[in-house]
Order: C-alpha cells, then structure tokens, then sequence
C-alpha cells in the first residue's frame, strides 16, 4: 500500500466492508438497468410474483405443495404478448429461468417441507471435513457425479458453500501462502469469468490480488523469475463456453477448476474430471440460482480444512435449509434415470432432466444462428462436436452463454450498440477482451428469449 495508508483488515486480509459485502459486485449487474422484463407466469415459483415493467414484485411468501394438483404442461410459452419495442430486456446475467417450466411439471416429486424444529444448529457432521455439510447433500453430490461421469470423486473431500462464488474465494485463500511478502498473483486465460477480476479487486485482500490475463502472465514468466501464482480455469469456459486447461506452466502455480458448466445440457461428458480441486453449483445444474449451493471436491485434506475455515469465519456455515432443498433437487434429477448393463435410461414416465435441458438448449442455439445469419451483423463461435458418454451419442457443445462479436468497423463497442437496441449484455472488456465482443445469457424465460430473437433478426 502506498502513501501510509492504513486500511482494517479482517481474518482472511480482506478490508472489512469488502469481507461482507462480496456478493454485491456479483448481483449488482442483476439491477443493472430500469425497465428490465420480467415474466410474470414464469417467474412464479411459489416466491415473488413481477406485474410487469416498472411494478414492484408482490410477496406471496412460501407455499409447500401440501395437496396434489396437476403439473402445468412443459411447452414454450403461449401467451405472446404484443411487447413495446423500447422494453428493456437483460441477457446479461446468468439466470436460468428457463428451466421454471420443467420444475413447475415435476410437482411433488422436487417439493420439501421444512418442519418448525428441523436444522436448528449450527452442525451437521462433526466428523467431517466440512462439519456443516448435510450428509444428505454429500450422497446425493455423490451419485450425481456418479451418475453423470462428469467427475472422479474417490479420495475427495466434499466442501459445500454458498454458490461457487464463494468456493472461489475460500480455494484461493486456502491455497494462498502465508510467508511471502507481496500477495499471491491471482490469474485466469482471457476472456476470463468476469466476477474473478470483480470479486478480487472488490476485496482488496493482502493474501492475494488479481494479476489479469494468464497468457500474459506466462510469457512474464518466461522471461524472467520463477514466483507463485493461482490460476482459475473455467471448463466449459465462461463466456465463450470452449473446453479449457491451464495455461502456465510454472513450478510455484496451483490451479483451481470451476466446472460449473460440465454438464450434459451445455457439452458432451467425454471423461470423469480429475483435478485436485473442483468447482460445481446447482445454479447451472439443474437451474436453482437461488437455493445459492456450490460444492468443491477436492483432494488435499488441509486444503479442505482451510476452504472450511474460511467458510465458517465469513458465513459460519451454509444454509441447511437451502442444503435440504438442494439435496431434494438432485434426487429428483438421479431418481430420473437408471443404469442398464452401463447404459444410462429414462427410468418410466418421469421427465428426464438432462435430456430436456439439452434439447432446450439444442433449439436455442439452433434459433440464434439462424437470426445472426440473416443480415450478418453479428458472428458466433463454432463447436466441434464429440461423443457424450453420458448421452451416448454424439453431441455438440451448446453454452449457456453466446460470446458473439459485432462486425463491421463502424461498431466499436458491441455492447453499447446492443444496449441502443434495449439488449443489456456483457461486454467483452468485463472478461479482458476486445469491447467489439459481449456475453449474450441463453438462460432466461421463454418469452424474452422470443423478444430477443425477433430483435436480433431484425437489427440490420
């Protein structure tokens, strides 16, 4: 710190008002503009109800499905209101509203009651790692996996947090060393998940800082002195959704893999992850943004105990309630399917959710390259395809995002251009890219979804 300055400092390095309030810089972009749209029947899910633009939300508080009553049918939205063309649409958060109507349909099967007395203490397993880990979480973390294919989970230690965005923070703190005098370099390959610069810069941490784009700090490297340094690797990568691995190559690096997207819904499942320490989170999952769970696998005994320390000094656990809730959830999803001599099967009438969010996603993408193609203002990524051992076929990469560039000289900054068009997006300089790029969300309601479609085809 320069000039004398002086700043309080919590446990972990952190200034106090940043130790806190972390998760404002990653909701903050949620509020990002006025007259953003909300779907009132999609965003129904027994919690907040939106009348439409400009109107507050009305609380109908928390309804547990106490009598049965029949699911609502899984179809694309039918109620095509006529919209205005100045209505504000935001792509440029992550939320995956999409998945409402599959939840809606599964009715009781997904739904918990939470009784008065339950998950009243701070503890849920003394004897492990994690001591607020809901053992019922741990197994079905467990044979999601197993499930799936889409990581080893022999020899880890499961560490739940709130959201992956936490588990970041508490992996880098634990793999921080605590006897050098100058932080420890913190870098991730461009275009790099714009919350990593965000969060970091935001806490001002003396354990470690955010140092920028990978590939510059390797050829740094290269040419002068070996020094630590912790690299975040997103796969499939967020924004633009490529397979990824690390990029320096060091002596004095840890790494740290967030897989949040290595589901058969976004990209083929071609081996089992196995990497010392991995990230995942039921927001992309199976679409529950707002139960808030993440959970780390990782190998190393003493880094799971410093993930949990960290944990429990900023938050003092998580949520059991949110625990239970997601516990339920992935149950739901694995109770779907079964296994016939290795292969994976719809298991009777129940709706499979993997197979649903992939063809979603399938005809999504499907749509948006039609509508860029027609006047070739913008460009997307291309996908190599590969098998998916989990669907056992074939399959394309189908992101959550759009990393799309606007061509043609006279757009020098594609999300300014898009906003113009009452389309919020992500720009490509939150992600240490070129401005000519933005991050476009495949994940919200069916409805926007449509209304950006038809904008998108028509911006000539």
């Amino acid at each position: 710190m320069g000039g004398g300055e002086k700043r309080d400092r919590g446990a972990f390095g952190f200034s106090n008002m940043g130790f806190v309030a972390v998760n404002a810089v990653l909701l903050s972009r949620l509020l990002y503009e006025r007259g953003v749209r909300y779907d009132c029947s999609e965003m129904h899910s027994g919690g907040l109800f939106f009348e439409g633009e400009g109107k507050e939300c009305k609380n109908e508080g928390v309804h547990l499905n106490t009598s049965p009553s029949k699911p609502p049918a899984l179809t694309s939205d039918t109620h095509k209101s006529s919209v205005p063309s100045d209505t504000v649409i935001n792509f440029d958060h992550g939320d995956p509203t999409l998945f409402i109507p599959f939840w809606r349909r599964t009715g009781e099967s997904s739904t918990i009651v939470i009784k008065g007395w339950q998950s009243m203490s701070y503890f849920s397993d003394i004897k492990s790692v994690c001591w607020f880990l809901e053992p019922g979480l741990a197994d079905s973390i467990l044979q999601l996996h197993h499930l799936v294919g889409n990581a080893e989970t022999e020899g880890r230690h499961i560490v739940v947090g709130t959201g992956s965005s936490q588990l970041f923070l508490a992996a880098v703190y634990a793999l921080a060393p605590r006897d050098t005098k100058e932080p420890i370099s913190v870098v991730g390959a461009a275009p790099f998940y714009s919350s990593y610069q965000a969060a970091s810069d935001y806490l001002r941490s003396e354990v470690f800082r955010w140092a920028g784009d990978a590939y510059a700090f390797e050829r740094e490297r290269v040419g002068g002195e070996e020094r630590p340094y912790i690299e975040l690797v997103t796969s499939p990568n967020n924004p633009d959704g490529f397979t990824r691995e690390a990029v320096v190559n060091g002596s004095m690096g840890k790494i740290i893999y967030d897989f949040a997207y290595y589901w058969p819904h976004y990209t083929p499942i071609t081996s089992p992850a196995d990497k010392d320490i991995m990230l995942f989170t039921v927001s992309k999952s199976t679409g529950h943004a707002g139960t808030r769970i993440g959970w780390a696998l990782v190998k190393d005994l003493e880094v799971a105990k410093r993930m949990t320390m960290f944990i429990v000094l900023n938050t003092i656990g998580v949520s059991k309630d949110s625990q239970l809730r997601a516990a339920n959830i992935l149950r739901t999803v694995i109770s779907s399917y079964e296994r016939k001599g290795g292969i994976i099967m719809g298991r009777g009438a129940y709706e499979n959710f993997f197979k649903h969010g992939h063809e979603l996603m399938s005809k999504r993408w499907e749509r948006l390259r039609q509508a860029v193609d027609i006047h070739k203002r913008f460009s997307l990524p291309e996908f190599p395809s590969a098998f998916c051992n989990f669907l056992g076929r074939p399959s394309s990469t189908q992101p959550a995002f759009a990393w799309t560039k606007c061509e043609g000289d006279e757009i020098e900054d594609c999300e300014a251009f898009l906003k113009s068009h009452n389309i919020l997006t992500r720009g490509g300089r939150s992600f240490g890219w070129d401005p000519k790029y933005v991050r476009i969300s495949l994940l919200d309601t069916d409805s926007n979804f449509d209304i950006f479609i038809n904008r998108i085809s028509n911006i000539n």
